[in-house]
């Protein structure tokens, strides 16, 4: 086994991590896009015509 596979190597360790925050933060953006997106989509006329007949 070489010392990335078993963990061993501390720059690999420390790189990993790093990388990890940064994956996080774009991750964390991209749902933010995505929620945003689908918050400012119009309701469709079917739905809207579909929740009047609940009232």
């Amino acid at each position: 086994m070489t010392d990335r596979d078993n963990g061993d190597n501390s720059a690999i360790k420390g790189k990993t991590a790093s990388n990890a925050a940064g994956d996080d933060n774009m991750v964390t953006q991209v749902l933010r896009n995505v929620y945003q997106t689908t918050v400012n989509e119009d309701i469709p006329a079917e739905m809207l015509d579909l929740l009047s007949k609940l009232d």
